[in-house]
């Protein structure tokens, strides 16, 4: 239909006008007072890189000190400057906490985060890392809905440290998008 033309409601020409519809349509959601929190903007960017010492074992199996210790002091380090680091074995072989230690010693003055795990733990690091630096108190009394879908993945660990978080301080937490909810937490 074209921008100008009215709307035909029956053959005895009834109408009713464009603009006469949109200044009707309420938007409820907007008059709520919803409070949407996007779980994603404690995400932060940056290269993910994860340190398999899997690579590092003797026939794929054992871990020989004199060999990783060699291999620790001659690793070009810096290649991890500015990235987010989790150091793991993939194999199932037994390593000595040591060698972790080793790695992180290694890799601290150039990683902006080391964590032992994989990129699920990771992720939930960085995560709940960001969120403790959150002010809480903005949203002292408002009635929050915690977003539940978007571009950047959201750990689910990440939806309970805000709910920890959030609990104390809110009138109500919900969980979802503000059209469609699930209730999480109401103060009484």
């Amino acid at each position: 239909m074209h921008p100008g033309i009215a709307l035909w409601l029956c053959p005895d020409f009834l109408f009713l006008d464009k603009m006469e519809i949109q200044e009707n349509i309420i938007n409820k959601v907007a008059q709520s007072g919803l409070v949407t929190l996007d779980p994603a903007i404690f995400y932060p960017a940056g290269d993910r890189v994860i340190y398999d010492i899997k690579d590092n074992l003797y026939m794929g199996l054992i871990l020989r000190e004199k060999d990783f210790r060699e291999f620790v002091k001659e690793h070009d380090w810096s290649q991890y400057a500015g990235k987010y680091v989790a150091v793991t074995c993939s194999a199932d072989a037994i390593v000595p906490a040591w060698a972790y230690m080793l790695l992180a010693n290694r890799l601290a003055p150039y990683a902006l985060e080391v964590v032992f795990g994989d990129a699920d733990v990771l992720e939930t690091v960085l995560f709940i890392k960001n969120i403790a630096k959150m002010d809480i108190e903005q949203y002292s009394g408002q009635r929050i809905v915690l977003k539940g879908c978007g571009d950047i993945p959201v750990p689910v660990s990440a939806y309970v440290e805000l709910t920890k978080k959030l609990t104390p301080v809110v009138k109500s937490l919900m969980f979802g998008e503000p059209c469609s909810t699930v209730p999480i937490y109401k103060k009484r």
